[in-house]
C-alpha cells in the first residue's frame, strides 16, 4: 500500500486560473494542478533551485522534480495542441502567514516584495 500523498504548501492562488487559445474548436482543456503551477512559479519565474523549491514547499526534492516534470509536459501539451489550460484542484495548504501578511517562511515572498532578482 503507497503512502499518503503529503500536502504541498503553496503561497498564492494564481492570478489567473484559465488560459486560452484564440481558436478553441470545443477542446477539452488541460489541467494543471496547483502544485505544478507553484512549481513552474518557484523555478521558472522565481529562479529557485528544485531544492529550494521543496523546502518552500516543504516536499522532497524528488517529489519536486516529479510534479515539475509533469507541469510541463501539460504546458507544452496545451500549446501544441491549441488546448485551453486550468489551474485547479491537488493537494496543497495555503501559507496561513502569506495570508496574515508577515510570512517569513516563503522565500517566493520576498520575491514578490523586493523583486525578482532578489533570491539568492
Amino acid at each position: 500500500m503507497p503512502r499518503p500523498q503529503k500536502c504541498r504548501l503553496v503561497c498564492a492562488m494564481p492570478n489567473t486560473s484559465r488560459f486560452s487559445p484564440d481558436r478553441v474548436q470545443n477542446e477539452e482543456p488541460v489541467i494543471l494542478r496547483l502544485d505544478e503551477y507553484e512549481a513552474i512559479r518557484l523555478i521558472d519565474y522565481a529562479g529557485l533551485t528544485q531544492a529550494e523549491c521543496a523546502v518552500q514547499m516543504e516536499i522532497a526534492r524528488t517529489t519536486v522534480t516529479a510534479i515539475y516534470d509533469s507541469a510541463r509536459r501539460k504546458l507544452a501539451q496545451s500549446i501544441v495542441e491549441g488546448r485551453p489550460l486550468t489551474i485547479a484542484g491537488g493537494n496543497v495548504q495555503m501559507c496561513k502567514r502569506r495570508a496574515q501578511g508577515h510570512c517569513t517562511h516563503c522565500r517566493c515572498h520576498r520575491v514578490f516584495a523586493k523583486g525578482k532578482d532578489s533570491i539568492s
